[in-house]
């Protein structure tokens, strides 16, 4: 692990450590793929996933048309959601409670280490052989790795005890049903945070490149700098969340996460030129803490029977918000300075979700099977 990231818990087991850094390793070549789109335009659902997404990001270095480029990338990104979501579930399943937070931030600040790697060969994509195809070919690099995966991860020993109880073979819907009738304040609250977040942070993050070109005159490479250097010290954000909602609970981190946001975001896109990079540092920790604590939230407040379900409705919330964002970002600007107001207006919509968090019960630092018993306060 990187040393600035801080140092491991020391009462926490080797074990853990070693499933930490597996899961780590497959989730940042989810994030690798992500910077490759944006720069350039359970156990065994787990192993298919990441099967999934390797060579499906393989097979889009030959597409020859724009058509067969989009499908292959939907086709890839349902199995990149897919490894994201059964990787939280199986790390927040198997690690301690007094350390899931930091265990979470700690996998997705080094997880963030992919979309810095695509970014940085993006840069180099002219000296590339083959081009922007090059990048998509390195997405095949779990596929190799798929036997070390498949023989250092287990299925969770939750998910063991649940299936030797002959619970979870209900079909695909029953789950949905059940989860939304049996915790609906807790679905509800889940579910408007991960949607507001999803509406008011994505403009920021697709807007930012062609906006600090057009508006400051930056040059690509200085966008390129930014983004990797200032956000090799906004990833911390991650740590400090997590051991942040360890000590001091969840809701609190992430509320204030969602509540500050927005102020980062006008910074970046109404400071100075020579006050980008620090209002990025700022952009980035933010987002990165509030996203940390809502993975955890969205798995542990929820029994083991319905964990992965209500990751995947978070995931599919979210993606609802980037595009109801991305389309009021469209419907209300044109370009430039227009475009900035409108992007600083629509990140206020976190301020509004991190209120959802206070609605959901406090899962730092306890059992999930004691957070999941408290249906009657949900």
């Amino acid at each position: 692990m990187p040393p600035f990231l801080g140092r491991v818990p020391q009462d926490l087991e080797r074990s853990h450590v070693s499933l930490l850094g597996l899961i780590a390793l497959g989730l940042l070549f989810e994030q690798y793929d992500l910077s490759i789109i944006n720069s350039a335009i359970k156990h065994i659902m787990f192993l298919l996933a990441l099967v999934g997404m390797s060579v499906l990001t393989l097979a889009t270095a030959f597409v020859m048309t724009p058509l067969q480029y989009v499908l292959a990338q939907v086709a890839a990104r349902a199995f990149l959601f897919t490894a994201s979501v059964l990787g939280v579930v199986i790390l927040v399943e198997e690690f301690p409670a007094q350390h899931r937070g930091w265990g979470l931030g700690m996998l997705v600040a080094i997880s963030a280490f992919g979309y810095g790697i695509g970014t940085g060969l993006f840069a180099a994509v002219d000296s590339l052989p083959f081009g922007w195809r090059a990048l998509y070919a390195i997405g095949v690099t779990p596929l190799v790795l798929l036997p070390q995966f498949r023989r250092r991860l287990a299925e969770t020993a939750r998910f063991r005890a649940q299936s030797a109880e002959g619970a979870g073979t209900e079909g695909w819907l029953a789950p949905i049903v059940s989860l939304a009738r049996t915790h609906p304040t807790r679905v509800a609250a889940v579910g408007t945070a991960a949607f507001l977040g999803a509406v008011g942070t994505i403009g920021v993050f697709q807007y930012l490149s062609p906006f600090v070109q057009t508006v400051h005159g930056w040059e690509p490479w200085q966008f390129s700098a930014m983004v990797i250097g200032g956000g090799f010290l906004g990833i911390l954000g991650n740590v400090v969340a997590g051991r942040l909602s360890d000590r001091i609970g969840r809701r609190s981190v992430g509320f204030v996460a969602y509540a500050l946001y927005p102020a980062a975001a006008y910074a970046i896109y109404h400071g100075e030129s020579h006050s980008l990079v620090l209002a990025w540092i700022a952009l980035t920790f933010f987002g990165t803490a509030g996203d940390v604590v809502m993975r955890a939230l969205s798995s542990e407040v929820f029994p083991t029977s319905h964990r992965s379900t209500a990751m995947g409705f978070m995931i599919l919330l979210q993606s609802l918000g980037w595009s109801v964002g991305l389309v009021l970002i469209s419907a209300g600007a044109g370009t430039g300075r227009e475009v900035a107001s409108m992007v600083s207006v629509i990140s206020l919509t976190l301020s509004f979700g991190a209120f959802a968090f206070l609605f959901v019960p406090e899962s730092g630092r306890r059992e999930l099977e004691e957070v999941a018993r408290e249906v009657p306060r949900s």
